[in-house]
């Protein structure tokens, strides 16, 4: 079978061993994985360059690199070395352009952070970030992410429909994190939707985590999430 890879597998496990046991479990049913800083020193770079060079898969690096200017772009460069697909950095204009800086020469797509899925807006308000409803801030930054070069973003699926009518966002990526499969615990996530409406709102790519590695088959879980999103897809033939 060829993998849908508008999915994205989140492998948020603790090390490399078990990382590479979720893989195995799953085998060709996904192609795209994200590694994220929770693996980061349990071998996540080593077990991104063994699913990208040894087993063909994609990989989306989630650091959320935030810094002046000088040092995204440095830490970028290095990162753009391992010939990976996707790295994520905070979706400040300066942090943004500093990345597309280190990424140049490189395939390595930048995608910057707008509003984390995880927060709501008390959470922004104790963070002291300024007043307004969260799918307008999250616009405005994917706004200016798209503005100062980056690939694409990072966003809810409850503003994908939003940001995707951008001009900007032509021919940009909108990855969703905070995707649940209809019944599905949210955890940690406060703004979600089902794959289905995410894939209705026009986004490119959907990062699902916990719904995946908890499931007692997580071969037929990745499967079902892939099904939901192609009889999305099958009623809205002008996608």
């Amino acid at each position: 079978m060829t993998a849908d890879d508008r999915l994205i597998v989140a492998l948020d496990v603790p090390n490399l061993l078990q990382g590479q046991e979720l893989v195995d479990q799953i085998g060709d049913a996904v192609s795209f994985y994200k590694i994220g800083l929770g693996m980061l020193t349990g071998g996540g770079l080593a077990l991104a360059n063994e699913l990208k060079q040894e087993r063909g898969k994609r990989i989306f690096l989630d650091m959320k690199l935030f810094d002046i200017g000088a040092t995204v772009e440095a830490a970028v460069r290095g990162l753009a070395q391992f010939d990976l697909d996707f790295l994520t950095v905070h979706g400040d204009p300066h942090v943004v352009a500093a990345a597309k800086e280190g990424a140049a020469g490189s395939n390595l797509k930048i995608l910057g952070v707008t509003v984390l899925t995880s927060l709501d807006r008390d959470d922004l308000d104790n963070c002291l970030i300024k007043d307004g409803a969260i799918p307008d801030l999250v616009t405005e930054r994917a706004g200016k992410a798209f503005e100062a070069g980056a690939d694409g973003v990072i966003a809810s699926p409850q503003e994908a429909a939003m940001i995707r009518a951008l001009p900007e966002s032509k021919g940009r990526l909108i990855v969703t994190p905070g995707v649940r499969p209809a019944g599905a615990a949210l955890g940690d996530q406060k703004r979600v939707a089902t794959p289905a409406n995410a894939v209705a709102d026009g986004v490119d790519h959907i990062v699902v985590g916990r719904p995946v590695w908890t499931a007692e088959d997580p071969r037929a879980a990745a499967q079902a999430i892939v099904a939901e999103m192609n009889s999305a897809q099958a009623q809205q033939p002008n996608r």
